[in-house]
């Protein structure tokens, strides 16, 4: 088990969203957040108590979090001075990289030697079987997006929220290692070897009670030409009753893809349920999650407005707004 609380390290994040498992720590699981750690340079700020590996072993902290996901997934030789040093504190590390802490020599023998812990999340401890596309019991919901990071954690996170506010089984099931850091559980589905990934999703949603919803984390684009292939893995492998459509509205292109503009609602909705219904006929798009976070309040009303006068579906920004009016439209579908 990774001990808790964490301090989180941004390391030389090069800006906010980059620091996405950080945040999504600090908004999802606050009392486990002590502080934040940051190296020249770091454009990233959490809104924590900036501190020292000093300041944060005094205060409590227990295993320092890499809450950075940069491009590829790698350790730097800045940040691992920082690890040795944390680890010769007393920190345990802890990390959803592609580039794991037990493949660096100089990281392992330094955890052997002070008897702190490597946790790699990004690891799959079980072995998963192919897809059978075989239909399960109880219900799914999947957001998927028009790019990569525009908020379908969140959207799921806020859905479960709603739901269980509401009175409705709901329970989320994370795909990636910011979920699972959060949830202590999961399937880190981008680690998956392709043939199985399907497979794991079919594993991670298995039948449950006929008014249960399974809310999967989603993950990529189906339009974002280095990740489509994890979504498609959530689409068949889930067999999604419900879709719901996630965006970001002042994104000028797609996330590390200068070259590629995003797509449209429309060109999303249509394709992913397209595809959804190859696993499960009866699947729909029930609405839109719009991240508003660099739009005012008055301008981020006014985008929702239009999105569900255009399109005719319930559009909020479910950590801002609410999940409300998404999960009363799968409570019409139980």
């Amino acid at each position: 088990m990774i001990q808790t609380p964490y301090l989180l390290f941004l390391g030389d994040a090069p800006d906010q969203l980059a620091a996405k498992v950080a945040q999504g720590i600090k908004d999802w699981r606050p009392e486990n957040a002590v502080g934040q750690f940051r190296m020249d340079g770091c454009k990233a700020d959490m809104g924590l108590t900036d501190m020292t590996l000093q300041e944060a072993k005094a205060a409590g902290a227990k295993t320092l979090v890499i809450g950075v996901a940069n491009r590829g997934g790698v350790i730097s030789q800045e940040w691992k001075k920082v690890l040795v040093m944390a680890l010769e504190e007393g920190f345990d590390l802890a990390s959803g990289l592609h580039n794991l802490l037990r493949d660096e020599a100089d990281l392992v023998a330094v955890s052997q030697a002070t008897g702190q812990h490597l946790h790699d999340v990004r690891i799959p401890e079980v072995d998963y079987p192919i897809a059978n596309g075989v239909k399960r019991k109880g219900k799914r919901v999947l957001p998927v997006g028009t790019d990569c990071s525009v908020g379908k954690m969140y959207t799921g996170l806020c859905l479960e929220q709603a739901m269980k506010k509401r009175g409705m089984k709901a329970t989320f099931r994370p795909t990636g290692q910011t979920g699972i850091l959060i949830t202590g559980d999961g399937v880190p589905l981008d680690a998956v070897i392709a043939d199985f990934m399907a497979g794991s999703v079919e594993w991670l949603t298995p039948d449950n009670d006929d008014d249960h919803w399974d809310i999967i984390e989603g993950q990529g684009s189906l339009f974002h030409v280095s990740y489509s292939g994890v979504t498609m893995a959530l689409i068949h492998g889930g067999q999604p009753d419900a879709l719901v459509i996630c965006h970001e509205p002042t994104r000028e292109h797609m996330r590390g893809l200068p070259g590629y503009s995003l797509p449209t609602l429309e060109q999303v909705r249509d394709m992913a349920l397209s595809l959804a219904k190859v696993a499960n006929p009866t699947c729909q798009v029930i609405g839109y999650a719009i991240n508003t976070q660099h739009m005012s309040e008055a301008d981020a009303k006014a985008y929702l407005a239009d999105v569900e006068a255009r399109l005719g579906l319930p559009a909020t920004d479910p950590f801002r707004f609410g999940a409300e009016t998404l999960a009363d439209a799968l409570a019409d579908l139980t």
